[in-house]
């Protein structure tokens, strides 16, 4: 059977809501080799003060970036705009695109809840998903 987005158009406008940079103390974002470098970079912050101030490790040792106050991501500033925009992790890049929620109209309909950016605007090419789908696929593996 086919994912949910082959046989569903979706639609989606990001709203700069910010709530999807929300934790919550169950979701994370994790870095892709060279991503945490990307945002260190851009910040021009010495390795071992970046690591100590913006990452975590998980129990598993997979890195994170660091829960910031209200349990919101770290970078969110206080207007609810990412400071690191252009160097987000491909996981912010792609969302809400990923495996886990285009997959089923239940998993979709389950996240608009929390988005509000979900179901509003125009309708997303599959292929704008699929390009998003593979980046997702292909950093896992």
């Amino acid at each position: 059977m086919q994912p949910f987005f082959e046989r569903h158009s979706l639609h989606f406008s990001c709203t700069a809501c910010g709530k999807c940079c929300a934790t919550a103390g169950e979701y994370y974002v994790f870095l892709g080799a060279g991503e945490a470098e990307a945002i260190r970079e851009q910040l021009g912050l010495s390795k071992s003060w970046f690591r100590r101030r913006y990452l975590d490790r998980l129990e598993e040792g997979v890195l994170v970036l660091a829960t910031g106050q209200d349990e919101r991501c770290i970078f969110l500033d206080s207007d609810g705009r990412c400071s690191i925009y252009t160097a987000r992790p491909l996981q912010c890049r792609t969302y809400p695109f990923w495996p886990e929620l285009v997959g089923s109209q239940r998993a979709w309909q389950r996240e608009a809840a929390r988005c509000e950016g979900i179901n509003r605007g125009a309708r997303v090419p599959r292929q704008t998903i699929r390009k998003a789908l593979k980046a997702c696929t292909e950093q896992e593996g």
